[in-house]
Parts: C-alpha cells; sequence; structure tokens
C-alpha cells in the first residue's frame, strides 16, 4: 500500500522574508510526493520572489486579494494529496512535524480533520491546543498563553485551528471546502462545525508542532469580520432546534456587544457587520438548506461540543464574571436537557 502524501497550501499576502521561515522547514521535511503550494494574494511586494526562491513550493499569483479562505479553495484545488493541510505563513513546523501531522491518516484516531500543537514565543508556550467555541458562537484558542506541557491526553477540540489545520481530502471536497466569502476570521470554526454536523470528529495531533508569531490586536476593522462571520456560521451550521432555544441569549448578546463595542472604540465595525449579514443573508439561507441536508447527528449530539464558560482571557471581565458564567452554564443545563428530550435537528 502506497504511503499516504500530504498537500500544504499556504496562503500568504505581503509577507515578504516573513514567510521564508515556514517555507524552509517544510522543504527540509516534505518527502518528494507531497505538494506545497503557495497562493499569492496579489501581495506586490516581494514576498513572490521569497517564495519562488523555496526549491519545494509551487508559486501561484492570484490577480486580486480575495482573501484567506477562498485562497486556500484554489489551492485545495489545485492539489493532490491524500491529506491537505492549510498553513499560516508565520507558522513555522518543528522537526518531525511532516510526519507526525500525516499519522492521523492511517492510525486509529478516526478524526476527519485535525490541528497542531500550535505554540508561540520559539516553542515554550501554547498558542492554541484546540479552539473552544461557545454556545453564542464566539471562540477563541484553547490553552492561549499556557506553558507547553500535557497536550498528549488533550480532548476533542470544539474546533480546529487555521494556523495549521489538517483534513482528509475526501471530506474537504465532500463538504464544499472553506467558506469563501469570510475573507478573514472564522473560516476554521465554520469549517469545524460542519465536519462534526456530518458526523466526523476532530482531534489534536499533539506530536505536530508549529510555531506561530501569533498577535490578537489587529486593529478595529478585524471586529467587523469575526461579528460578521460569527453570525454567518450560526445561521449555516447550528440546527433549528438550538438556534430556537438559543434566541433569548443571542439577543441579550447582541446588546451586551453593542456595549463593548462602543467601549473599546469598534462600534462602525459591529453595526457594519449587522449589515453585511443582513445583505447576505438570503445566500447564507441557501447555504443552511445545503449544509443542513448533509446533517448525520442531531442537535442536541451538536451541541455537546460547545461551551457555556466564557473562559478566554480576551474576553476580560466578563470571562472572569462568576456570577454571567453561572448563569450561562444554567441556561446551557436546560438547553441540552430539552435537546436532549426532543433529539431534533
Amino acid at each position: 500500500m502506497p504511503e499516504p502524501t500530504i498537500s500544504v497550501v499556504v496562503v500568504t499576502f505581503r509577507q515578504g522574508e516573513g514567510v521564508r521561515p515556514a517555507l524552509e522547514a517544510l522543504s527540509a521535511q516534505l518527502r518528494a510526493d507531497d505538494e506545497l503550494i503557495v497562493i499569492d494574494n496579489a501581495s506586490g511586494d516581494d514576498t513572490p520572489r521569497v517564495v519562488e526562491g523555496a526549491a519545494a513550493a509551487r508559486l501561484v499569483s492570484s490577480a486580486s486579494n480575495d482573501g484567506f479562505p477562498a485562497a486556500c479553495n484554489r489551492g485545495a484545488a489545485l492539489a493532490s494529496g491524500d491529506l491537505l493541510v492549510f498553513l499560516n505563513p508565520d507558522a513555522v513546523p518543528a522537526p518531525g512535524w511532516r510526519d507526525a501531522i500525516a499519522a492521523p491518516l492511517t492510525d486509529a484516531s478516526g478524526w476527519a480533520a485535525w490541528q497542531a500543537l500550535v505554540t508561540t514565543e520559539g516553542g515554550t508556550t501554547v498558542n492554541t491546543r484546540g479552539g473552544v467555541v461557545h454556545f453564542t458562537g464566539i471562540a477563541w484558542a484553547g490553552g492561549a498563553g499556557e506553558p507547553i506541557g500535557g497536550e498528549s491526553a488533550l480532548s476533542e477540540p470544539g474546533f480546529v485551528s487555521g494556523a495549521c489545520l489538517a483534513i482528509r481530502r475526501l471530506e474537504f471536497d465532500r463538504l464544499g471546502g472553506f467558506a469563501g466569502d469570510f475573507f478573514l476570521y472564522h473560516e476554521d470554526v465554520d469549517l469545524s462545525l460542519r465536519v462534526r454536523l456530518a458526523g466526523g470528529s476532530l482531534g489534536v495531533a499533539s506530536g505536530a508542532r508549529v510555531d506561530h508569531d501569533y498577535e490578537f490586536d489587529k486593529g478595529p476593522e478585524k471586529w467587523r469580520h469575526l461579528e460578521r462571520n460569527r453570525w454567518a456560521t450560526l445561521i449555516r451550521t447550528y440546527p433549528a432546534a438550538l438556534l430556537a432555544l438559543l434566541a433569548p441569549a443571542l439577543f441579550a448578546t447582541e446588546l451586551a456587544l453593542l456595549l463593548v463595542a462602543a467601549a473599546g472604540g469598534w462600534l462602525p465595525q459591529k453595526l457594519a457587520a449587522w449589515g453585511d449579514v443582513s445583505r447576505s443573508f438570503g445566500r447564507l439561507r441557501n447555504e443552511r438548506n445545503e449544509i443542513q441536508a448533509q446533517a448525520e447527528i442531531g442537535a442536541g449530539e451538536f451541541a455537546a461540543a460547545l461551551t457555556p464558560a466564557l473562559g478566554s482571557a480576551y474576553l476580560g471581565a466578563a470571562g472572569r464574571s462568576r456570577v454571567l458564567n453561572g448563569l450561562l452554564a444554567a441556561y446551557w443545563w436546560l438547553v441540552l436537557r430539552l435537546l436532549g428530550a426532543g433529539r431534533s435537528a
């Protein structure tokens, strides 16, 4: 039986020399039958020159910047490997990464999609050991800031991180790839939830490590993308019974986020995200119908992977509030009981 092959897709936009460490690490590890495809989103700088200097890389230049998920889909369409791996251009694979990221293809894990253990600060600190999805659709990197250690016992994540996301080629094609209209952010959450809805499981290949040069704060416009795509994910992926039970919580969350956005200086972006979702609602509804038609699990099983706890340092006072987290836990307990009784999708 031939060894499985992998196709690594890297999307660049004005990385310049910043992409060289990742390309050099990949070139040192990929086998002769593997692929490294770089989609450059019209960088307009010396990024293409740097990529062309990497012996193993195939450069595909886009005429315009169509965003990260659309470029990933383009790279996947050109790939031929058994496993697709989407790697951020500033995520540098550690030695042994190639074999470790490919291992779940043939071992007993049974995962449909998985991620590497993503580190930061030179491999000493966790960037994400598996994403967490709150029932409101807010999502964050699990374990961010923790020291490295104890990752071998990781449980199934709420989502797998796009910093280094691996998915079986057949599964990616079956699900239709990433949501190409997301442009930036939350596309990994959306794809992961569709994997679960279609009956697949997620995992973390802790032996595969990449060090990610990560910074959360990228300006107010990031919040527009995050909020627009959070709502697009809710509309597309959440079963109807779950959405109905969450309606009061989602309404309250929007009111709270208005105050947070006003205090944080991104209220215009929050309002713009509402407009984006409103204008695209017809398309999102059609996409929802297609996605829900592929569902292999009920609303209760889908909801079981979500969390009521706002346990992220990025959420500030809300994440530290025992009263708020207690109320959310009680609300979620009731939702799960109701879904467990009806088991409806």
